[in-house]
């Protein structure tokens, strides 16, 4: 996209799509859509939308570009917010809705596709196994893509793997798993191999951490990538800080995109503000090169045309609309994606887990004493006030955090229906739901420090090593 002033994504001048976009919120991406893809129309709503502009603009003040009013304030970094106040981007989440983030509408927002069970169950078919059931239950609930993944790989055509992790501490916590959980069990039944970025660049730029901090916390967040499974012949793992000097590929697909992606654009698309430092405002065009097989040309033999999905949150959705926006422009193909849910805190699913609070988390290092008075004393409760009342009434599964733990932990779907079923009918009490998440969390997380245990700094140090992967390209 040039500038705000010559929109080449459709004929309307700045002022009156911003006035479309506010006034009709997701009926913008219809306006001239046969004129641009729609990821660059997905590109040009959100930059309009963090322009902030006032609204004597929107109502036809000459606008000058490079110098927006700054009183209207988005709530989202998407379009139609207005009504539910959601608020989503890679380092916020929030929310008023004690059922957590309007997926639905974050899907039409984000411009993505709902997992349907059409899907899912083409997924079954390819595969020949049965879903995960974060499929199956809708915590990985949207895409892009996806079916061009399967189209791939029923012909017989390579692709390949791409998640992260941004290290901003050195212990991890339950929610940390999900992607990682789930990526494995795509490596398995897709036997692909697999790219896990860490992006320890990205923690020293955004927080209060020197850089041997940020990469110190990145080696004890890998030691619990690797314990999650993943097979070290597909799997490789690499620090920003330390895979930038390695690979000159990696650095040409950065410097590529850093080329084709205007200032205006991440602005708009991440909320960049003149002060913040020029680190952040490159490091997007790091956290894309990897869905390029032509970053890592000793795995992919310098190929840059093998397909890429990303597993990943849909917070972090933001970078890839950005990747697939320039990806045609730079000769590479989009990459994919499906996005998860959030882990919601203990508190309650307004927002997601944080590292810097302890008590809104489960910790990867916690003791089975410190997950039982965790979950008693923070987890938020969908049960009544009195044991009469949750009797009589029942329970609310979908603001009660134990529930919602579960269903993420607990494999098991019979039983996850039983206890939806007793305690909406008020039969199972809210300290007994809470014994069910302990009993399925302390042996979880028991199992994942054992073995943890036995991750090596040679077993770390040949994780990260660049080389050639089990397959051939």
């Amino acid at each position: 996209m040039a500038d705000l002033q010559n929109c080449d994504f459709c004929s309307l001048n700045p002022l009156e799509l911003f006035e479309q976009v506010t006034a009709q919120g997701e009926k913008v991406r219809s306006l001239k859509a046969e004129k641009a893809p729609k990821d660059d129309i997905d590109t040009a709503v959100q930059l309009l939308l963090s322009l902030k502009l006032s609204y004597k603009t929107a109502t036809g003040e000459e606008y000058k570009a490079g110098s927006p009013p700054t009183d209207f304030t988005p709530v989202s970094n998407g379009p139609g917010d207005t009504e539910d106040n959601d608020f989503v981007d890679p380092w916020t989440v929030q929310t008023s809705n004690a059922k957590g983030v309007d997926y639905d509408k974050l899907i039409v927002r984000f411009g993505s596709s709902k997992i349907d069970k059409d899907l899912i169950n083409r997924i079954e078919r390819v595969t020949g196994h049965k879903p995960h059931h974060f499929l199956r239950r809708g915590i990985f609930f949207s895409h892009r893509d996806m079916n061009q993944i399967l189209d791939a790989y029923e012909n017989k055509k390579p692709f390949y793997l791409y998640t992260g992790r941004g290290p901003s501490a050195e212990a991890m916590h339950v929610g940390h798993l999900i992607p990682f959980t789930f990526t494995k069990w795509l490596q398995e039944v897709f036997n692909v191999p697999l790219v896990i970025q860490i992006t320890d660049d990205e923690k020293y730029l955004w927080k209060d951490m020197t850089l041997e901090k940020a990469y110190q916390c990145a080696i004890e967040n890998i030691k619990d990538i690797i314990a999650c499974g993943f097979d070290i012949n597909k799997t490789f793992i690499f620090s920003d800080l330390e895979y930038l000097g390695m690979s000159p590929g990696f650095y040409r697909n950065i410097v590529k995109i850093q080329k084709h992606v205007t200032f205006n654009q991440v602005k708009g698309i991440f909320g960049f503000t003149d002060s913040d430092c020029i680190g952040k405002i490159s490091f997007p065009a790091i956290q894309a090169a990897p869905s390029f097989s032509s970053s890592f040309p000793q795995i992919f033999n310098n190929k840059s045309n093998i397909p890429c999905l990303i597993p990943c949150a849909i917070d972090q959705d933001p970078y890839f609309r950005m990747t697939r926006d320039v990806a045609p422009r730079i000769g590479f193909s989009k990459p994919a994606l499906l996005h998860s849910v959030f882990f919601p805190a203990l508190q309650g699913a307004q927002t997601k887990m944080s590292s810097s609070d302890p008590n809104s988390s489960i910790f990867l290092t916690d003791t089975p004493k410190q997950i039982k008075t965790k979950i008693n004393k923070h987890a938020f409760s969908g049960g009544k006030d009195t044991v009469e009342e949750h009797r009589k009434y029942g329970g609310n599964c979908d603001v009660d955090v134990s529930y919602m733990y579960l269903t993420f932990f607990l494999e098991d779907d019979d039983k996850l229906e039983q206890i939806k079923q007793a305690y909406t009918s008020g039969a199972l009490l809210t300290g007994e739901l809470k014994k069910a998440l302990i009993e399925t969390l302390q042996p979880l997380i028991a199992a994942h420090q054992q073995r943890r245990k036995q991750i090596t700094d040679e077993i770390v140090k040949e994780f990260m090593t660049p080389r050639k992967l089990a397959f051939d390209y």
